[in-house]
């Protein structure tokens, strides 16, 4: 029998609240669809749809019970308070507070955070039971959401926390009272509502509040801002600051990142000790990535060397640099989807990787760099200009053809070289054909853009569509 995570007993006393009848659940779950046997259901009232019109679909799919706050009949064991939201930020706090003997990491960044969760997640795997947030869940619900379903006897925990607003991250990591805490790197996204890159470094530097005592910190060692990211660590209270980056005296220096193939091998000097490893990703800012997470596995207790060994078994996660053969007539190309998100730093990381994989597919004489470039949003009065500023990477990296997807992205497009501008469409669905006509075998292909352009989609075009062919 799966032991219990929650017992009525112990979300009475979490949440100071009582229970309709006495249950014990083994999940959490905020979506009704995705409830499984034995969860507790809390219901969230969203802006576009209030979970208590789901409580009985959720007992339906097998619910244990339920939290809510509004008025019901509901057909199953029921803990009513006053603001479900409020409540399941109890029920994450009660969650992180319990699971003592967990080493618990948090991670943001304006870029990276993601890749580095799930390099964490799998390298901390092989040394202790690891329970991580899933995909995205890094805001005011998803980090709370997670930290519910901790398990008390887990050994790490790996949570990603993300904001767009001063305040936010501050909030999120009095939940989490990460034990190490992370900022993979920042740069100039969110500027609609920070203004400036300082305003967004204090507002990431709020993750030291939450600071378990004597936690450790780890940072960025080139980034122009390390100073006053140490000194925020420091005065919350870090009892260790580990370093990463090229700069000589980083606790995990990168000596060199090649792209090989589809892969990256990295040297790096760890401790003064020179180590190698290769990871199945492309570009240097996936070589970056990983001694973050590797000097956060180290602050967390894990051995270092063996989680060297496991970054070889990684995965890339969906829309985050995942490379890719496709086949067409004619023999295939290369797809690099990087469709999930986007902001002037990764999409600068993400084009200096197309030029690594072309520049290895040129060798055989096969193949153009084309790159297929969505709006960057949120980045404020100076979005015109930022997006112009993508022209000069693109002529620096030598990239062939460019499709830019929407009116801002169209400053880069009229920026560009004629001879690579392919395409500009007001939207990603109205490239898909053009570029589906351009792609030669042996291109090499990658798709970025801000997560409301819907790049993806063009990348499931492209691998539906053009595979068939």
């Amino acid at each position: 029998m799966t032991k219990p995570l929650w017992t009525s007993a112990d979300l009475e006393k979490a949440l100071s609240a009582k229970a309709s009848a006495p249950f014990a659940a083994t999940g959490v779950s905020i979506d009704s669809r995705a409830v499984a046997p034995g969860d507790l259901f809390v219901a969230l009232a969203g802006p576009a749809h209030d979970g208590h019109a789901f409580v009985a679909d959720a007992f339906a799919k097998g619910a244990a019970a339920a939290i809510v706050h509004a008025d019901g009949d509901f057909p199953g064991p029921t803990i009513r308070v006053a603001d479900t939201l409020a409540a399941l930020s109890a029920l994450g706090a009660a969650g992180r507070a319990r699971a003592k003997k967990t080493a618990v990491i948090g991670v943001t960044g304006s870029v990276g955070k993601t890749g580095t969760k799930e390099m964490l997640g799998t390298i901390l795997a092989a040394q202790g039971a690891t329970h991580i947030s899933l995909g995205s869940h890094n805001n005011h619900w998803g980090v709370p959401l997670t930290l519910s379903r901790l398990p008390q006897d887990a050994r790490f925990a790996v949570q990603e926390m993300g904001m767009n607003h001063a305040g936010e991250l501050a909030a999120l990591t009095r939940i989490a009272r990460p034990d190490v805490a992370v900022i993979t790197t920042v740069g100039p996204a969110h500027l609609e509502y920070f203004g400036t890159l300082e305003a967004i470094v204090e507002a990431k530097c709020e993750i030291f509040e939450g600071l378990s005592e004597k936690g450790t910190a780890v940072l960025n060692a080139d980034h122009p801002f390390y100073g006053t990211m140490e000194t925020a660590a420091i005065r919350a209270g870090a009892g260790n600051v580990i370093t990463f980056g090229k700069a000589a005296d980083a606790d995990l220096r990168l000596i060199e990142a090649r792209v090989i193939a589809m892969r990256t091998e990295v040297e790096a000097a760890i401790g003064g000790q020179e180590i190698s490893y290769s990871l199945p990703f492309v570009g240097g800012h996936w070589a970056m990535n990983s001694l973050a997470a590797l000097g956060a596995a180290a602050g967390a207790g894990a051995d270092l060397f063996q989680a060297v060994e496991a970054l070889e078994a990684l995965t890339v996660p969906e829309g985050r640099g995942a490379v890719s053969e496709i086949p067409m007539d004619g023999g295939e190309f290369v797809l690099i989807d990087e469709s999930y998100n986007a902001n002037p730093q990764s999409m600068t990381a993400a084009i200096e990787a197309l030029a690594a994989v072309a520049r290895v597919r040129q060798i055989y004489n096969t193949g153009r760099a084309i790159a297929v470039l969505g709006d960057m949003r949120e980045l404020g009065r100076t979005e015109k200009a930022l997006h112009a500023e993508i022209a000069k990477t693109l002529k620096t990296n030598e990239i062939d053809r460019l499709f830019a997807c929407g009116p801002l992205m169209a400053e880069a497009f009229a920026a560009a070289p004629i001879k690579m501008q392919a395409a500009k469409t007001e939207t990603s669905d109205a490239a898909i054909a053009a570029l589906i006509a351009e792609i030669r075998p042996g291109d090499v292909v990658m798709v970025k853009g801000s997560h409301g352009m819907r790049m993806d989609r063009i990348v499931a075009a492209l691998k539906s569509t053009v595979s068939k062919a």
